[in-house]
C-alpha cells in the first residue's frame, strides 16, 4: 500500500505535519534539519545542514550569521532549496523558493530564547573565517560574557531567513525503489500537486 497524499492542500501544514512525525521518532535527534542548497557568488552550488525553527503559513524560518558564506550567497542570489531527510522514516522533503530577511522582531525573539552560551557564540564567533586554534574561539566566548553581565543583545549581523517556497516535493520510500513522489507548484497563491514517476 503506497502513499496517498490530496493533490490540492495545505502544503505548509503538511510539511509541519512531517516534520512532527520526524520529532516523535526518538532515534531522530534533529527533525528540523535540513540541507540549505545555495548558489556562491561565483556560481557553485553550495550545501550545508541548517535547522529550521518555523514553519508558517508563508514560509520556513532559519537563522544565521549574516556574515557568513551561505548569508553572502543567499544576498548575491537570493533563491534557495531546503531538503528534509528521515532515514528511519523512509521520507524526504524537498522545497524550493525566493529568500527573504526576517524582520529585526522576529531575530530578537528568536535570539532571546537561545541559551545564553549560544547568544555569546554569536558575538564571538566569525564565522567561516579562519580559525587558529580552540581556545581563541573560548576566549573570545569568556571576553564576551563578561561584556554582558545581564542579557545578551542579538548582534546586528545576525538574524533569520524566511524561504518562500515555490515547489514543494514530498517523497515517501517504496519497496523495490518504487517510491512515492508527489509535486506540489504555487499558482496564483494556490497549490496544485500531482503525482510523478519515481
Amino acid at each position: 500500500m503506497g502513499l496517498e497524499l490530496p493533490i490540492n492542500w495545505d502544503v505548509m501544514a503538511g510539511i509541519q505535519a512531517w516534520i512532527q512525525d520526524a520529532t516523535q521518532h526518538p532515534a531522530i535527534h534533529y527533525p528540523d534539519a535540513a540541507c540549505l542548497s545555495t548558489l556562491s557568488p561565483t556560481g557553485y552550488p553550495e550545501g550545508r545542514l541548517v535547522l529550521v525553527r518555523s514553519v508558517t503559513p508563508t514560509g520556513l524560518v532559519f537563522f544565521t550569521n549574516h556574515r557568513s558564506h551561505k548569508a553572502q550567497s543567499l544576498q548575491h542570489h537570493p533563491k534557495a532549496g531546503l531538503t528534509f531527510y528521515w532515514e528511519v522514516l523512509g521520507r524526504q522533503i524537498r522545497v524550493t523558493g525566493d529568500i527573504e530577511v526576517v524582520t529585526m522582531a522576529e531575530s530578537d525573539e528568536y535570539f532571546a530564547s537561545r541559551p545564553r552560551i549560544s547568544q555569546l557564540g554569536a558575538w564571538a564567533s566569525q564565522q567561516s573565517q579562519v580559525l587558529d586554534n580552540r581556545e581563541t574561539l573560548m576566549k573570545a566566548v569568556d571576553e564576551w560574557d563578561q561584556s554582558f553581565q545581564g542579557e545578551v543583545p542579538r548582534p546586528p549581523h545576525w538574524g533569520g531567513f524566511r524561504l518562500l517556497p515555490i515547489q514543494v516535493e514530498f517523497w515517501q520510500e517504496g519497496d523495490y525503489r518504487l517510491h512515492d513522489r508527489f509535486v506540489y507548484q504555487q499558482v496564483n497563491g494556490k497549490w496544485h500537486g500531482n503525482r510523478r514517476y519515481p
